[in-house]
Order: structure tokens, then sequence, then C-alpha cells
């Protein structure tokens, strides 16, 4: 203060023709010593002139500030704090002429609550003082995290008058808990102490974060005992700043130059051992001896004497440096309505005070915001020596809302440049979502994949998103990806199979067919309708054949032709049988009297046209279906899979649900007639072979319907076919497997004496 006061009086261009003066007295943190020097100085006594002194630099207490303020505030005598840093002093309607060169400490709780943001510190735990300094604090911090995921595992009060046995319980507390980044809202004394209680318990894998109230205090750097606990310390300081000719104007003070400073004698005293004056003066009377005058502080080196970083000093010079320019202003004003120097109001310096707005000496702009100025701290970093003892370095700072941080110049708790991770639960990796366990924190999750279909692209997601109609969540559930076209194709081991079989099927039907050629002229075929059986053998095969044409990608033209061609094959297979039943039940009635005139009706001729008409019917049918609404290719979105279904939809049910009731009519009749045959007299009477086919035949049909209407995307196509070459091989092998076994196995038995044999 002396300083900056020498430094104005000496500056030409700041408050010309007008010398500040001051006096200093110390109040001891005790508030009614406080209030009876602020009476004091104000009132006019300790002043020799007789003129009360205007303005008042401190008090360092936020508690002692707040009961000045209520006392001179309706005296209207301005006070600048250089170290009250309450935010309760920001209310401008309730201390209306107090200001302070040091920021409210709800911007070091904001700035210490982005350095958690920043690190992706999410689950760490809080010691306060139990005073508004800590309370404060920590709900300041708390509202700057509010929804950015940060929760506090423990929050642990301390009080100064028991901090002894507080710092045990804090201490055990931090010692059993999982968070690895300790908050401490404290005093450097009572930080100390806790520290001390850690590294008794050797707690040394904890990273703490430090309020500005011990993160630059000499004391607990220099103590060896919780170096191992205290290092990487990361913490929040006052801003350090360096004032020039601050130095040398250190180095060359002397008690003889300044006989009335009782605190210069004191250090002298102390630092060279010997009374700078007249025995009666120095403190150790029958032990000092008197100095010889040659003492100096040039060489001396220790905490008064370093100026290299500069805090609460700083603060210091910028009240004196704001109550000069504040002066300034007043006194430069409109010569009608400007102050006298010898008789300034406190009101009218007030008001300037209000206004100031200013360059320090260090290039740096100063003003007030309210009672505050902007926000600037120093982030600070407890970093280990190579003899062991730590040693205070800068990594960064805050200007207000910005946070500028050297990351590489960190040395953290754990001896290594990664950061220290503190989080209840890892982050959910992308293809999960958070899901909070029920009573805990919402710090605290699980990680649920998301279900087929979801994604989630971020780190941390709340929520999986649904992927569009056309897309599909990939393997890792990160990403949607086009829906692959699914079918039922010859590549796959589904389609080979019934390929297989369908062709295989049609390959038996040949052989069966060349068996029936070779021995046309055998009683076994002749009299067997032999014409009827060549025609039906042909009809299986095309049945075998036309359940190829549902495999592949289905077109426009695959999908017509694929129900045309199954429902005119089957209806021509089930006619040949149906008129085959007819003519068996005709030649058994043909010996009863009158039987000539309907045997005319069931000729070869007539038996070929029956077959015709019966299947010219379906083709009607078809071709109705067809040209009115056919089935069309379409992808089924329905299915929710990885896979769209391309698929020949139905866009007529009735017009298939003719063509099935058709063959089913057919094939009922058949069955029925067939039946009532059965036991007509012969030793190979086919009636029964087609009744057991019919039998077949209308089962597998039975058990289409709901399996065809019950399976998934490519499956329906499957089902189909699975129904055409089943009951192409019921009728395939009831009605020529046991004409074939007599045919190559057994010829004694095709002969006419054997087949008209009762």
């Amino acid at each position: 203060m002396t300083f900056a006061v020498d430094e104005i009086n000496r500056n030409s261009t700041l408050l010309p023709g007008v010398k500040l003066g001051y006096r200093i007295l110390d109040i001891c943190f005790h508030s009614r010593w406080a209030l009876q020097v602020a009476l004091s100085l104000v009132g006019g006594d300790a002043l020799s002139c007789g003129q009360p002194v205007p303005l008042l630099i401190g008090p360092a207490s936020s508690t002692i500030t707040i009961i000045l303020s209520r006392i001179l505030g309706p005296l209207s005598v301005p006070l600048i704090s250089y170290f009250a840093s309450c935010p309760c002093l920001s209310d401008r309607l309730k201390f209306p002429n107090v200001f302070r060169t040091i920021p409210s400490d709800i911007y070091q709780a904001r700035a210490m609550a982005r350095l958690a943001i920043h690190f992706r510190w999410t689950w760490m735990g809080a010691v306060i003082i139990n005073n508004d300094y800590g309370h404060l604090a920590i709900q300041a911090f708390q509202e700057e995290t509010q929804g950015k995921g940060v929760c506090l595992e423990f929050i642990e009060t301390v009080h100064r008058e028991t901090i002894v046995s507080d710092a045990r319980r804090v201490a055990l507390t931090i010692q059993a808990s999982t968070a690895r980044v300790i908050l401490i809202f404290c005093w450097y004394t009572d930080a100390r102490t806790i520290l001390l209680e850690l590294a008794k318990r050797n707690v040394t894998d904890r990273q703490f974060l430090a309020s500005e109230a011990w993160s630059t205090s000499g004391d607990i750097l220099q103590d060896l005992a919780i170096s191992k606990v205290a290092s990487g310390v990361l913490g929040v300081a006052i801003r350090s700043a360096t004032i020039p000719g601050f130095r040398n104007y250190l180095r060359h003070l002397h008690p003889t130059h300044r006989p009335d400073d009782e605190f210069l004698r004191k250090f002298w005293e102390k630092e060279f051992g010997c009374s700078p004056h007249a025995a009666p003066l120095s403190l150790y009377k029958a032990s000092l001896a008197p100095c010889s005058g040659t003492e100096s502080l040039e060489g001396v080196q220790n905490h008064f004497t370093d100026t290299s970083q500069l805090r609460v000093a700083y603060n210091v010079y910028l009240a004196v440096y704001a109550a000069a320019h504040a002066l300034h202003s007043l006194l430069s004003c409109n010569r009608s309505t400007c102050s006298s120097p010898k008789h300034i109001k406190p009101i009218e310096l007030l008001q300037h005070l209000n206004k100031v707005n200013v360059t320090t000496p260090q290039g740096e702009m100063f003003y007030f915001q309210g009672a505050d100025i902007p926000a600037k701290y120093d982030l600070v970093n407890w970093q280990k020596t190579s003899e062991g003892s730590l040693r205070l370095v800068l990594i960064g700072r805050v200007d207000g809302y910005d946070l500028h941080l050297n990351e590489s110049a960190i040395q953290w708790s754990t001896g290594s440049t990664q950061v220290p991770v503190s989080v209840c639960s890892e982050s959910c990796p992308p293809g999960t979502r958070k899901a909070n366990r029920k009573g805990e924190p919402l710090c605290c999750f699980d990680c649920i994949p998301c279900a087929e279909g979801e994604i989630s692209n971020q780190t941390g997601s709340l929520h999986c998103e649904r992927c569009p109609s056309e897309f599909w969540s990939n393997a890792k559930r990160t990403a949607c990806i086009p829906r692959q076209l699914d079918f039922l194709s010859f590549n796959e081991t589904l389609g080979i199979t019934l390929s297989t079989v369908a062709v295989s099927g049609a390959a038996v039907t040949a052989a069966v067919l060349v068996v029936f050629l070779c021995y046309r002229q055998t009683p076994m075929v002749r009299a067997n309708n032999s014409e009827l059986s060549f025609l039906l053998l042909l009809s299986l095969k095309l049945c075998f054949l036309c359940s190829l044409v549902f495999i592949g990608r289905p077109s426009v033209w695959a999908c017509r032709f694929q129900q045309a061609a199954f429902g005119i094959s089957f209806v021509l297979c089930v006619s040949c049988l149906l008129v085959k039943t007819l003519v068996v039940l005709v030649v058994f009635r043909s010996a009863r009297p009158g039987a000539e005139a309907l045997m005319k009706w069931f000729g070869p001729g007539q038996q070929r046209g029956s077959v015709c008409l019966f299947t010219s019917i379906q083709v009607i049918i078809c071709a109705s279906w067809l040209s009115l609404s056919p089935p069309v290719p379409q992808r089924d979105l329905g299915f929710q899979g990885s896979k769209v279904t391309l698929e020949c939809a139905m866009a007529s049910v009735v017009g298939f649900s003719l063509v099935l009731g058709y063959i089913g009519l057919l094939a009922c009749t058949c069955l029925f007639l067939a039946f009532l045959a059965r036991k007509l007299p012969d030793n190979f009477n086919e009636a029964k072979l087609i009744t057991f086919s019919m039998l077949i035949f209308c089962a597998v049909w039975v058990a289409f319907v709901p399996a065809y209407v019950s399976s998934p995307g490519k499956y329906v196509v499957a089902v189909e076919i699975f129904a055409i070459l089943a009951s192409s091989y019921g009728l395939l092998l009831c009605i020529f497997a046991p004409k074939c076994f007599i045919i190559l196995l057994r010829p004694e038995k095709n002969t006419k004496k054997h087949l008209m044999a009762r």
C-alpha cells in the first residue's frame, strides 16, 4: 500500500498537485478493534490536520467487512476490501458502499465446477468448512454442475473448533470412498490438518481440488510430511501479477529511513538479530545488540522479499489505484461542480468509484461491476521437486467464464500425464444406453445394449433411437444400415434343398413315365387307363417343376406365372384322378342291365374332354385373377429384422382363394368317389390307391393354410413349395409305386389272369 501511494504521488498525470496520505492500523481480525479503528479514522481525531479520511481500504475478513459496511454505510464512506470474498457482499442494496478487488467466491466455485466438467470427473467428494465460505461455495458448485453429469458422493463438514476430530472423520470417509477426486473448501490450517490425517493413513491415490484459501499455502507446500498426499493438487488461486519497481522498493527498505514503521523494525530484529534503534525500543532488551547499519535486504530470500507471484499484495495495489482514479475523476470534474481537495465528501467519492474504468500500469483494464471486479484466477498445480518437496506451478488461468489450461504442464497425483478417472460408472459406449440404478445417484448407472433396430452413436446416450423403416442397426448398434433384400434364392441351403427335392421328383416321375412307356402293352398298364396315366404323370412332372418358379428373386412376371402354373398343374393332376375314379365306378356298373348308355359318356374322347373341361375352368379363374388384380413384387417391412423380405404380395386374396378352393373341390370330390369304389372286387383296384393319395393330398393342403398364414418372410414361399412337393410325392408314390413294384419286381403278377382273378 505504501509503495502504491508513493508511486501515485510521484505520478505527474494522476492527481497532479495532490498528495495522498494514509494511516495503517492492524485490527488482528477482531471486529471490536476494527470498529474502533474505523470510527477513529473516519472521525478525524487520528489526523493532525483534522480532516476525516474519506475512504477505507480493507478489511481482509468478509465478516468484519459486513459489520463495518452496516456502521459506515449511512455515512457513505467507501470500503475497498482486498480479501473479503463472501458472495453476500455483491448485494448492492445491502452493501452499497462496499467494493473489492478480489472476486466473489461464487466465481472460484464455478471455475472448479468447470474443471470437473472439463476433465469428466463425474464422481467426487467434497469437504467444506462449516460457515458461509464453505456452504455458499458448494452450493454454487452444485448449481454450476447441475445437469452436467457431476455427482458428489459425500459432503463432509468440518468445524474449526473441533478440526482434529473432524479431520479423522473426513480422512476415514475419503479412504472408504470410491471417488478419486476430492474438493476441499477450507482455510489452509484446516486443509493442512486433513492432509496430515490422510498421510498417516497412507491415502495417496486421491486427486485434490483446492480452493484459493489454501491452494497457495506455503505452510502446506513446505511440509514434507504431507508431500506424498498433496502431490498433484490442482487449485484455483488469486490471480498473480508483477508490480514493476516493487522488488527494488522492498530491497532498499531500511529502518533508519522509516523510524516509525513498527513492522519493519520487528522484521529487522528477527532477520538480522540486531536492534536497528536504541535499546529501549528493542523487543529483546537484554539480548539484541544495536545494528551496524550495513545490514541490507539485497541478499535476503524469504516469503516477504519474494515478489515473483504477488496475489493479495496485488489486490491491495489495485485498491489504492482504484481510490486514486476515483479521486482524480472527482477533482477533475467541471469547475462549477467539482470538489476541493480539502472538502471531499465521501458520497461523492463513492459515486466516482462506481464509474472507475481505467488501465493499470500493467496494461490491465480495471473497472467495478457493482461491488466486484471481473473474475480472474490463476490455476496452479503442486508438483514434486527432485528433493521431494512441493513447488507451485502456474498451469492456466480463469478469465470470467473462459478456462485457459495447459494440460501438458500438469503433474497429477498418480505421477502420470494421464488425467485421473473419477466416475461411479464408466461412460456407456456407443451402442448402449444409460439405465439408472434404483436408489443411487444419477452418476451411477448400468449400460444396457440397444435393442435390435435401435442405435446410439454417442458416448453416454440416455436413449436408443429407432432406425427408419428401410434401415436396421448394425451388429454394434452404432449405426443404421440399409436392410438387405431377402427372398428364397437358389444359393441358400433352404433353396438348394427344395430345388433338389423338386428336380428329384421330376426325375422320378420321368423314370416312371419311361417304365410305363416300355411296359405299355402289359396288362398292368393297359388295365389302369394308360392314356390318363400318362397324362397324370405329365401333370405330376409339371407340379414338381412349377415349384422351381417360386424360388429366386420375385419379379412381375414370376409372381404371375408361379401361381398360374401351380393352380393349373394341380387341377390337371386332380382332374386325371377324378376321371380315373369315375371310369372305375362306371366300369363296374357296366355289367348291370341298361349300362350301355352310361358307357357312351366315358369313352376315351369323353375322358380327355372331361380333363380339359375341368382344367379350362381353372385357366379361366387364373386368367381373371391375373388380369384384374395379380400378385406383385413387394417389400415386406412388417417383419422387423436386418432384412427386407421381397415377396409376391397377394393383391387379391379372393383370387388366390378361388384357385385353392377349386383344387380343393376337385380333390374332395375325387376322394369321395374313390372312397365309394375302394371295395369293388378286383385283385388290383386302383380306387384304393387314389383314396390313399387323396387323403394325403387333402391333409397336406389343410395343414398348409394355417402354416402359410403364420409363416414370416420368405418362409411363406417355402411353406407353399413344401405343400406342392409333399402332395406331388404323395400322389406319385401312392398311385405309381405299387404298379412299378409289380411291373419291375413281380412280373408274374403282371398278367391278365392274375388281374381278373377274384
